[in-house]
């Protein structure tokens, strides 16, 4: 049975390594360091650092002949929250923590390498990709960007997640969107301002914030088909400071949420007409900052297969759920699965803090089933 007992205390100080010394973004200089270091210890055949900013990779050359050069991504960033969890591991970095499990996932794909760098029991080529910023700095972009697939000559890429309240052993997974696109505006409406006292010499830009807000629930909910998921929140509305004084100007946030590229071209442009129509109506004008961030995370149907296989292989096809409802967060993976066929898979982390929590761990006994994985991914025979 792999990986051994020896790679599996190794992966949990690992990752308790990681879990104590969280780095934000591309600013990972204990985190890449470690992760670096570790890799050239296994004997990987290369060993590139620095690579789209701050990111690590390694390339292992199997020994049973011609085969694909499969990527596998683990993200290395941590979030900017306070730890809340009273681990004897916890952050020693205020107000920072591995909130997401990527230390998790750094550790399975380091267990991973350093059972297929001893052994070589596989065709074709690792490459191992241990990817900075995650968290909303787009770092599987800047990878893409830098070249990666052409560089290292990547045929397929896949990546996990652990998954809050799917049992440790489980699997989820589907062969087409597992992630929403996500993307943000910014509104700035300008009326005019005045007394409280007297509102019909103003423009009152929170009424007119106000009908803005309702008029974009509208898209979803009249122009969305209803079996084609999308989100539309206004999460942030501002104006003012004092009881009797109507404020010039009110400032909107919000993100959009959707799956198919129809409906973010759509919503996208929903509200650059609607917004300044309803704003002119009440003689008001407006400034729209709409800022696309990460696409839809979209498997491919053959990898997904793939991916679903060597799952089936590890855990039995009675845990592995090949039809994943979509869930409407984001994941930056979408860059390398636009740029290279691939797949992206839920690992069971059991009834855990959902992530993002101030009380989230990444459960160690979900360690094995993640290398399991990957190993049997790479060798596509059973354990």
């Amino acid at each position: 049975m792999f990986p051994g007992d020896d790679v599996l205390k190794a992966a949990r100080q690992w990752r308790h390594d990681f879990h104590r010394h969280p780095e934000l973004l591309f600013d990972l200089p204990h985190t890449a360091r470690t992760v670096a270091d570790l890799l050239r210890g296994f004997g990987c055949d290369r060993v590139v650092t620095e690579y789209g900013k701050s990111g690590v990779v390694a390339v292992v050359e199997g020994a049973r002949g011609p085969g694909p050069s499969i990527a596998i991504r683990a993200d290395m960033d941590a979030l900017p929250i306070v730890e809340a969890t009273g681990l004897s591991y916890a952050s020693t970095q205020k107000g920072m923590m591995h909130a997401c499990g990527h230390d998790g996932h750094m550790a399975v794909l380091l267990g991973t390498v350093g059972h297929l760098a001893a052994n070589r029991s596989f065709p074709g080529r690792l490459i191992a990709v241990f990817q900075p910023a995650e968290e909303g700095g787009a770092g599987a972009k800047v990878m893409v960007d830098a070249g990666l697939i052409k560089d290292f000559g990547i045929d397929e890429v896949y990546a996990l997640h652990n998954w809050p309240g799917l049992d440790v052993g489980r699997f989820s997974i589907c062969d087409s969107a597992m992630l929403a696109a996500s993307d943000r505006f910014d509104i700035l409406v300008r009326g005019r301002g005045g007394h409280a006292a007297r509102p019909h010499e103003s423009i009152d830009p929170i009424v007119i914030g106000s009908h803005i807000v309702v008029a974009l629930q509208a898209i979803v909910s009249r122009e969305v088909d209803p079996v084609d998921p999308a989100v539309l929140s206004v999460t942030s509305m501002h104006a003012g400071e004092a009881y009797n004084v109507i404020s010039p100007e009110m400032v909107l946030k919000g993100t959009i949420r959707t799956l198919s590229a129809n409906n973010r071209e759509l919503l996208e442009k929903r509200v650059g007409e609607i917004v300044p129509l309803v704003a002119r109506a009440f003689g008001a004008e407006v400034e729209i900052d709409y800022r696309r961030g990460y696409p839809s995370t979209r498997n491919h149907a053959a990898q997904a297969r793939k991916l679903g296989d060597a799952a089936a292989r590890v855990a039995g096809e009675r845990c592995v759920d090949r039809t994943f409802t979509p869930v409407m967060g984001a994941e930056d993976f979408s860059y390398m699965l636009e740029a290279s066929p691939g797949a992206f898979i839920f690992m069971g982390n059991g009834p855990t803090q959902g992530l993002h929590h101030p009380g989230y761990d990444f459960n160690d006994d979900a360690l094995p089933t993640g290398m399991r994985l990957w190993i049997e991914l790479m060798s596509g025979v059973s354990s």
